[in-house]
């Protein structure tokens, strides 16, 4: 158990003049569960990178642990007492499997090999994923890549826990479950754990302390402010109330027939026949791991699939990849993965020069830039931007580029509020100027109602459309 001060802290990235980080002064008090939320660049991953010893420490401040000065523990000795999961958990990762992985963790903390095994299960038990133990990591779901880096924490067994949107890919009921895991930990096992989320659903039963970073500042909030603020995110308000079943002749854009999807032996999507809706916007849900993001895969000619998949009519096996490709587009769910360039100038630059028209005018990019909170950066290194902005970044690249049909992984991912109105807003009236169909996997429901014109869920390797409200059950 550590109580982490924060004393006049401040931090400005290498190549930045502007601080992230303004004279912040913060404590967290050991044991406790305290959350950190703040818009998107704020500074909470930057910030969690400095308590963990990631970053290093600016001569301007303090962080003490129990009163002892971050900056006089060996490294060795820090990396042990302090544990980050990192918000793109595949970046941590350096192993094949899941247990080599683990492994491995347990091997840079000089664990005594005969106990590893027991640490593995046991972590592994803790987060429910035994049955992942053998998988190679880079085949599971961003979700489920999610909770195997929360297994390696849990199997660190470090004093203090940090974690950067833990549950941005996680489905509502295990978002709940590993809620209940973490103040476990905390009330249990003494562990002292700051998460930062933008998502503050389910939380106002556990939090302890609500800290709110916002101007390179950090306000914690009183009891009452923090139920305000909790408020926002009651289940009442992320339902989906107008989501309609598809009538027979509604125009259908991408269709399949006996449709069936594999991951290695495992069988995710029975044979089925399946029809996406032209120039609306589909919500698609489901388990993690259930195979989302391999049907949007399949949809593009990433991943193989059984049956046939038509686009307008056309089999998509019989048209031009690189034709095709201008038609359905596919925004990752890991942003970096999609860049090509160095700077937001030169990704920009690309995307206006591969756009289907003029639509996105140098005014109407600018205008954009401005609503997304990313004016003024266009000679900034993308990968310096936090992965909030990064997502912004990539959804109006992905924009430009004007695809008939847009297929959307996590776009809300990392996004808060105002962000996720904001790529709403940009989403609404692109779609309605250009006759786009948008379809969207996300697991974060917030501002989405009244946008939503379909959900499909996907559910015992099916698909069906549902027309009762989402409940939002965290």
């Amino acid at each position: 158990m550590a109580t982490i001060t924060i004393q006049h802290l401040t931090y400005a990235p290498p190549a930045r003049e502007t601080p992230v980080l303004k004279d912040l002064t913060a404590t967290f008090r050991g044991g406790r569960f305290s959350l950190l939320t703040g818009p998107s660049g704020s500074g909470k991953t930057t910030l969690l990178r400095l308590i963990a010893g990631l970053t290093p420490l600016p001569t301007t401040g303090t962080i003490t642990f129990d009163d002892q000065a971050l900056a006089s523990f060996p490294a060795t000795t820090h990396s042990r007492r302090v544990a980050l999961l990192f918000q793109e958990p595949s970046t941590q990762f350096t192993m094949d499997t899941v247990t080599n992985e683990l492994r491995f963790v347990l091997e840079n903390q000089a664990v005594d090999p005969a106990q590893m095994p027991a640490r593995i299960d046991a972590a592994l038990a803790f987060v429910g994923i035994a049955k992942l133990r053998d998988r190679s990591l880079m085949q599971l779901s961003g979700g489920e890549q999610q909770k195997v880096a929360l297994a390696s924490i849990v199997a660190m067994d470090s004093d203090v826990i940090l974690l950067d949107e833990p549950f941005a890919s996680i489905d509502p009921p295990t978002r709940q479950v590993l809620m209940t895991k973490l103040v476990q930990l905390c009330h249990e096992r003494h562990k002292t754990v700051i998460l930062a989320d933008h998502d503050l659903s389910g939380y106002d039963q556990w939090v302890d302390h609500l800290t709110v970073l916002d101007h390179g500042m950090a306000t914690q909030l009183s009891a009452a402010a923090t139920q305000a603020r909790l408020a926002a995110f009651t289940p009442e308000r992320l339902r989906l109330t107008q989501v309609q079943l598809p009538a027979p002749d509604t125009p259908q854009v991408l269709t399949s027939h006996q449709l069936g999807l594999r991951r290695g032996t495992r069988q995710l999507l029975r044979p089925q026949d399946l029809a996406i809706l032209a120039h609306k916007t589909t919500l698609i849900t489901g388990p993690n791991g259930s195979g989302k993001s391999t049907f949007f895969r399949a949809l593009v000619r990433l991943s193989s699939y059984d049956g046939t998949i038509t686009y307008r009519q056309q089999d998509i096996q019989k048209l031009r990849r690189r034709t095709y490709a201008r038609h359905v587009g596919l925004m990752f769910q890991a942003a970096q993965a999609q860049f090509l360039n160095v700077t937001l100038g030169e990704e920009l630059a690309l995307s206006q020069k591969n756009g289907q028209h003029a639509y996105f005018t140098p005014d109407r990019v600018a205008a954009a830039l401005k609503a997304l909170q990313l004016n003024g950066r266009e000679d900034q290194v993308i990968y310096s931007l936090s992965s909030g902005q990064q997502k912004k970044f990539q959804l109006l690249c992905m924009l430009m580029m004007a695809p008939d049909v847009l297929l959307l992984d996590e776009p809300l991912k990392g996004l808060d509020l105002a962000s996720i109105h904001a790529v709403r807003q940009l989403l609404t009236t692109t779609q309605a100027d250009l006759k786009l169909t948008l379809v969207l996997i996300s697991h974060q429901l917030s501002g989405l109602d009244s946008f939503i014109d379909y959900h499909l869920a996907l559910a015992d390797q099916q698909f069906s459309y549902q027309a009762q409200e989402v409940r939002h059950e965290s």
